[in-house]
């Protein structure tokens, strides 16, 4: 990477500035807690991310909020490997919303098509920070407008993953792009989400980072209601701690074990 590419900072502001909170997580991750959780590519970025943007974060984030955000990105790749070896001979995973997201350099998956999808803006800071794979397709838009579905190969099967994005919208927004992405562009789909009390301690967070213009609005209470209400089958519910309690049972501060417990 080029030293011009490297003092580029392209400035993100509400929903699009809370990019950077995953990154500096997985990077926390990396340092701290390798044997559950390793991102080689997040790491050497260390050094590319505002240095006032990573103090902000670093600064109001707990041991648990940093691990509550790896977390997702645990149980993402493990279902992303295991759709990939349900498909040996080639499929696409969709990151709707991909933000700084390393999967397809984490994962090494060389029978699977990353598409990265979010607004140009992001998709700016994303090539100036990381080189995409061969394997990798950027496509700068917005993901409601479905425009972009012209773009994925329909020979292979689809996975897509709205990680850390549907928050921000309300349940109404969701429900209506979940229906008509159905139409346009028949897979499975795996999204995060807390209930109606987690939220409330969610919002907290992201307004300590900083960020008062990136409120959380959307939440699910009951998974399998949500997807009856939808007419769309529920594959899988999962909780974020279990392997990381399991891993890292007599490494974690006493608060972060409870918090961890409770939230499963």
């Amino acid at each position: 990477m080029s030293d011009t590419r490297a003092s580029r900072h392209v400035k993100l502001q509400g929903v699009a500035d809370t990019t950077y909170i995953p990154m500096v997580a997985r990077i926390y991750a990396t340092e701290r807690f390798p044997e559950y959780f390793r991102d080689a590519t997040a790491l050497k970025l260390r050094d590319r991310i505002p240095v006032e943007t990573l103090e902000r974060i670093r600064k109001h984030s707990s041991e648990y909020t940093m691990l509550a955000s790896v977390a997702r990105y645990h149980v993402l790749d493990e279902l992303v490997r295991s759709f990939a070896a349900r498909y040996p001979g080639g499929c696409n995973v969709i990151n709707l919303g991909a933000g700084l997201e390393t999967m397809a350099q984490r994962l090494s998956l060389p029978a699977v098509t990353f598409y990265e999808i979010d607004l140009p803006k992001t998709i700016e800071l994303r090539r100036s920070l990381i080189d995409p794979l061969p394997s990798e397709v950027i496509i700068a838009g917005d993901m409601f407008e479905l425009g972009w579905t012209g773009r994925v190969d329909r020979k292979v099967p689809s996975l897509l993953i709205a990680s850390g994005v549907f928050q921000y919208f309300r349940e109404e927004r969701v429900t209506g792009f979940l229906r008509d992405l159905a139409e346009r562009l028949p897979g499975e789909l795996i999204f995060d989400a807390t209930n109606e009390v987690g939220v409330r301690y969610a919002n907290r967070y992201v307004k300590r980072t900083g960020n008062a213009s990136a409120q959380i609005l959307f939440y699910v209470n009951d998974a399998r209601t949500f997807a009856d209400e939808l007419g769309m089958p529920l594959v899988e519910e999962r909780v974020f701690y279990t392997e990381a309690r399991r891993v890292l049972k007599g490494r974690l501060r006493l608060w972060t074990r409870i918090a961890m417990r409770v939230c499963d």
